[in-house]
């Protein structure tokens, strides 16, 4: 990713400093061996100044270090640095993103992340409520991915799932001409520049915010779970396949009781469970009948049968076997089944 020794340069540009901005900007980035870094207020207590003159300390240094000859002498590597954000992400691109491509040891990429801080061809953007730390060298493509990232945000729905394929389609259309000059792989890295933005352990996207998406407990899982299964199933299935997909342990007894409590899901048979999003209804198999005849009227045994499959996962025989509840029911001439007023 890089071809020079980040640790080397900042030694070398640290040296053009007197020692007591030097000791500040190694303190304040995590410079030293253990690569601990430290607060203003630290830093100021240590040597009886304020965070206020620390921070002064640390803009002079910074800048004294850019005005220097040895900042001229590596401008070809903030040259190079420039060329990895271009690589990563068409001159935006997330700081946790760009610092984990660039090497594995936190302590290295406290010298990488000190040699964007001094190179000036570098601009931070800060965290805020809808973005993360990222770091970009040219502003229009910043503020065009910033408010593609805004728009498709606003066009998720609270709790949707969306596929990797879809999201990507979703922003290519907000990131309008911009978007054919760079790959998925970009596009991607993009993505990661939201903080409302997200996928779940399926590699789902949606909502950052939805628990479809940040999982925290069996409930959650058990939801992803049965939504990719796409039918009813078994809270025995259901604790497997928490276990099978995401490596967690999930008690069959424990997993039944939060299915129960979860709004999300239906009982829609003896242990079966669907989503309530797929239109079941919740009840014993009469309730459901009662609320059919009585939204519907009179209805034919098949059409009855038709209806009540759409809410409930049970056999054609239960369903006849329920409608001869003659408290209930009445079966008309012409064969057709309505509810007893």
């Amino acid at each position: 990713m890089i071809s020079f020794k980040p640790k080397q340069i900042t030694k070398k540009l640290l040296a053009t400093l007197p020692e007591r901005a030097r000791d500040v900007l190694t303190k304040r980035y995590g410079l030293g061996a253990d690569g601990e870094k430290h607060t203003l207020e630290a830093i100021g207590q240590s040597y009886g100044i304020t965070r206020e003159r620390v921070r002064q300390i640390e803009n002079h240094g910074i800048s004294s270090i850019q005005k220097s000859d040895s900042y001229e002498e590596y401008v070809p590597i903030f040259d190079e640095l420039t060329r990895v954000i271009k690589e990563l992400g068409g001159g935006l691109v997330a700081e946790h993103v760009l610092l984990e491509e660039i090497s594995n040891d936190p302590k290295l990429r406290n010298h990488i992340y000190f040699l964007l801080m001094v190179g000036q061809p570098f601009y931070r953007s800060k965290e805020s409520s809808g973005y993360e730390h990222r770091w970009y060298t040219e502003r229009e493509v910043a503020d065009t991915v910033e408010l593609a990232l805004k728009n498709l945000y606003k066009s998720i729905n609270k709790d949707e799932l969306i596929s990797e394929e879809e999201i990507l389609n979703r922003f290519r259309d907000e990131l309008i001409e911009i978007a054919e000059k760079h790959d998925e792989q970009v596009l991607k890295r993009w993505l990661t520049v939201s903080k409302k933005i997200d996928r779940n352990p399926l590699g789902e996207w949606g909502d950052a915010a939805s628990p479809n998406v940040r999982v925290k407990g069996i409930r959650d899982y058990a939801y992803l779970v049965v939504k990719r299964h796409g039918s009813p199933m078994h809270f025995r299935e259901v604790a497997d396949a928490i276990k099978e997909l995401f490596g967690k342990k999930a008690h069959t007894a424990t997993t039944h009781n939060e299915l129960i409590k979860d709004e999300r899901f239906v009982l829609v048979g003896r242990g079966l469970y669907a989503l309530t999003e797929w239109g079941y209804s919740a009840g014993v198999v009469k309730e459901v009948l009662l609320e059919i005849l009585q939204k519907y009227g009179p209805l034919s045994r098949e059409e009855i049968i038709d209806k009540v499959r759409k809410e409930r996962y049970v056999k054609d025989n239960t369903i006849v076997v329920n409608l001869q509840d003659n408290n209930l029911f009445r079966r008309l001439p012409n064969g057709a089944y309505s509810v007893i007023e």
